[in-house]
């Protein structure tokens, strides 16, 4: 495994791989990471999605099978994502067998136009985890309000969750507290505790982008927020599961829900492109990469230990001085939260239509 890379694993930083395709599927590409890289585990959008079908070939056979049997544009891309979704787990399968379930996850989305619809996103979750049929299955649900409750439902009915597009402290809070009901209500339902898996999806790159643009060029307080909101969020989750509440649950077999570092890809050009992993370097959490990333760190990133315990005042100090000048944190996350459904529809929107175009080409 490439040194860098096995010292990320080494200091308990699990790599997942931000990205899925039939291409690199069968080509052995996923394969290769997994051995070489220390990849273990995959996430999925409808953004890496819609990239993916709309140049590989690999996905033209099965487009004219299931055009053969009549099926709609919908039903073609639930089959397609969820074929591919289930080959990722199968190749995941040993990492899964390994680590007793923590790693070897594959993340599968629901449809983003169900992001404020509680019990259609309950339905898709469940057809979603019952057509891949594998254990190390994850399904994505978004962290709204309306997301909360559903992500309670499928804790408590054993489905494994990747709760995604959180933004804010306030509503991480509400994702543990959700994912805590579920685990006691599927401890009540006598249900093996054990087996039931989560992560939390906290974003980053997004968030110095949404607060730099509000600063001047020379702010020395730029690229300093997505890290200090990442810290704290590592603190919320110490005190929720180092709480009474989540010990009585550990009794009885149940996980963490161990903090996942989503959004990691650099974009702001005079930051470090591996900023968002060297620093935020702790055990017991995932960061999930863009291959560029991923490549990036093998290349020349850098383990400087633990970077997030010890940060916790300083990180709250960052905030302070964003507020003196002038910049919200609650009008950030907000506009955060809604420009992230916008921009998961519109990639929803555009996997409809690239695979209407493959029907009509089949």
């Amino acid at each position: 495994m490439n040194d860098r890379l096995k010292a990320l694993a080494d200091a308990g930083v699990s790599v997942w791989l931000d990205d899925l395709s039939r291409e690199r599927i069968e080509s052995g590409n996923l394969a290769k990471l997994v051995a070489e890289s220390g990849v273990v585990g995959v996430t999925t959008n409808p953004s890496i999605f819609a990239s993916a079908l709309a140049k590989g070939e690999k996905y033209e056979p099965q487009v004219k099978k299931l055009k053969e049997s009549g099926a709609d544009i919908a039903t073609t891309v639930f089959e397609l994502t969820a074929t591919d979704v289930q080959m990722g787990c199968d190749i995941m399968r040993p990492v899964y067998d390994a680590s007793n379930g923590f790693d070897g996850r594959v993340s599968l989305e629901v449809d983003p136009d169900l992001a404020r619809d509680t019990e259609g996103t309950i339905k898709l979750a469940h057809r979603l985890w019952e057509r891949v049929g594998r254990p190390n299955l994850m399904i994505k649900i978004p962290a709204t309000l309306e997301g909360l409750p559903a992500i309670t439902a499928a804790i408590s009915e054993g489905i494994s969750v990747n709760v995604t597009l959180i933004f804010s402290l306030e509503r991480y809070r509400g994702v543990m507290d959700a994912y805590l009901e579920g685990l006691e209500q599927a401890a009540a339902a006598g249900r093996d505790l054990s087996t039931i898996h989560s992560v939390a999806s906290f974003f980053i790159s997004r968030v110095d982008t949404e607060v730099d643009r509000r600063l001047p060029e020379d702010s020395p307080l730029r690229g300093t927020a997505a890290l200090a909101n990442a810290r704290l969020a590592f603190e919320a989750y110490e005190e929720i599961f180092g709480s009474d509440r989540f010990r009585a649950l550990v009794s009885k077999g149940a996980n963490p829900q161990r903090p996942l570092w989503a959004s990691t890809g650099v974009k702001d050009p005079n930051l470090p492109d591996t900023l968002y992993v060297s620093e935020l370097v702790v055990s017991g959490t995932v960061n999930t990469m863009p291959e560029k990333t991923l490549e990036a760190f093998a290349d020349h990133g850098e383990v400087l230990g633990d970077r997030v315990h010890n940060t916790y005042e300083e990180s709250r100090d960052a905030f302070a001085a964003l507020e003196r000048e002038g910049v919200s944190y609650d009008e950030v996350v907000k506009i955060l939260e809604d420009e992230g459904l916008q921009k998961f529809e519109a990639s929803w929107d555009e996997l409809l239509e690239t695979v209407s175009a493959e029907l009509d080409k089949a």
